[in-house]
């Protein structure tokens, strides 16, 4: 799922005054300690139930319907652009929209819990289980784009500033994932549930105390159009651009088999705590997302998003050979490579439509890739890993392991075409400038 700047301290006694960038100001100041903090806490709310839920289902009686768990948040995903367009953008504070929607969303997961606890590991109640994450989901999906506003409404120079508060955010996942897996081995427990629900809490209390941030659509007249993102389709016209969309869309399929299975993977191989051990990625992800400028000036665009496709098949592949004997080291290794699956693909997906989109359509366009990878793509990949989990996955011990080989090996597949195919298709020469849409 995501994706630094370093610089010396003056000698004085100021709070942390660095130096001052070319676009003015300190770089961290007592705003950006508090919107340091606010990323924290909001990707630990993801991070503590988001990779531990399948374990927990398998463990509870509701292992066939991991995938319609890792559904809900594609689904929020296309549905929240609505809320913030109709909405959040245009009618109150956006710290106080966060805040009610932490809120809302932390007492959600409480519910989940009380579900869980209700239904004492019989399956009876998935259904309702699911119900109430995407409860949860409809609530928290929206804050992604709120916490982003936030940020750039309150930095005085966005593109020294943002990385660091960003990366708080992966922080804050590897945070969760330590004390919901290591500290309170929750990962088949409703725990992860309760730790969530006190962080959705925490975050809203947190809201609070941000920076008062008018809605940024305020006065303007609600648009279908704008919402939707109907101007964005024209960077269609693009042959390239239209060449990305489509193996955008498409590698994303075969890309929710890792979200959804693959913390099952790990604790089938025999490790104790799943998602610490998931969570390397993310420190991967820390790693490659300080390098990724250097990567970029010398690949390209092209190149970075074949090198972040490549990843994928990469890391199938290791879990696919690694599967018979659980052999750990090829599924940590393939665990690892989330820093460039992550970064090279999607960072670098975002950075080329922001080059490509006009100033007046670039919101749009992003949030049309959005809607396309992680609301559609990543929701068909869900429900499509969840039938082939559920047809191939099965027994236990050796046989277990034998029947993911098979499992990982058809995302493996299905990532290497696309792969393929947008090699011989993509034409873009990298240096993308934005054209008239």
């Amino acid at each position: 799922m995501t994706d630094q700047n370093t610089s010396q301290p003056q000698p004085d006694n100021r709070i942390l005054d660095y130096h001052t960038p070319p676009g003015g100001g300190r770089i961290i100041t007592p705003t950006t300690l508090l919107l340091c903090g606010m990323m924290f806490l909001e990707f630990f709310i993801w991070g503590a139930w988001y990779v531990t839920t399948g374990n927990f289902m398998a463990e509870n009686g509701m292992g066939r319907a991991i995938g319609w768990a890792y559904s809900v948040c594609p689904i929020a995903a296309i549905i929240s652009p609505f809320f913030l367009g109709m909405v959040a953008d245009r009618f109150f504070a956006v710290q106080r929209v966060l805040a009610v929607m932490s809120l809302l969303g932390g007492l959600a997961m409480f519910a989940v819990a009380f579900v869980a606890r209700s239904d004492g590991g019989t399956g009876n109640l998935q259904w309702l289980f699911i119900a109430m994450l995407l409860v949860h989901a409809l609530c928290y999906m929206p804050t992604l784009g709120l916490t982003n506003t936030l940020a750039f409404h309150n930095l005085t120079n966005q593109e020294t500033q943002f990385p660091l508060v960003r990366v708080f955010g992966t922080l804050g996942w590897i945070v969760a994932n330590l004390i919901v897996s290591k500290v309170l081995a929750g990962d088949t427990r409703l725990i992860q549930y309760v730790v969530t629900g006190i962080a959705g809490v925490a975050l809203a209390a947190f809201s609070l105390m941000l920076p008062h941030t008018p809605p940024p659509a305020r006065g303007q007249p609600v648009s279908v159009r704008a919402i939707v993102g109907v101007d964005a389709l024209a960077l269609l016209r693009q042959p390239s651009f239209l060449i990305f969309i489509i193996s955008s869309f498409l590698i994303c399929i075969p890309l929710a088999a890792y979200y959804a299975y693959a913390q099952t993977f790990v604790r089938a191989a025999g490790f104790e705590a799943p998602a610490f051990t998931m969570s390397f990625g993310q420190m991967a992800e820390v790693v490659f997302m300080l390098v990724m400028p250097l990567f970029f000036a010398f690949l390209g665009v092209k190149w970075m998003l074949l090198v972040g496709m490549a990843a994928w098949v990469a890391r199938y592949a290791l879990f696919t050979g690694a599967a018979p004997g659980g052999i750990a080291w090829m599924i940590v290794l393939g665990i690892l490579l989330h820093g460039i699956c992550y970064d090279f693909f999607f960072v670098t997906g975002f950075i080329y439509t922001d080059k490509k989109a006009t100033r007046e359509i670039r919101g749009q366009a992003q949030g049309f890739l959005v809607l396309v990878t992680q609301g559609l793509g990543m929701l068909i990949g869900a429900q499509l890993s969840q039938a082939i989990f559920n047809r191939v996955v099965s027994g236990t011990g050796p046989e277990l392991l034998k029947s993911y080989q098979t499992f990982w090996l058809i995302p493996c597949l299905m990532a290497a075409v696309v792969m393929v195919a947008f090699l011989l298709l993509f034409r873009d020469d990298g240096k993308a400038s934005r054209q008239a849409a």
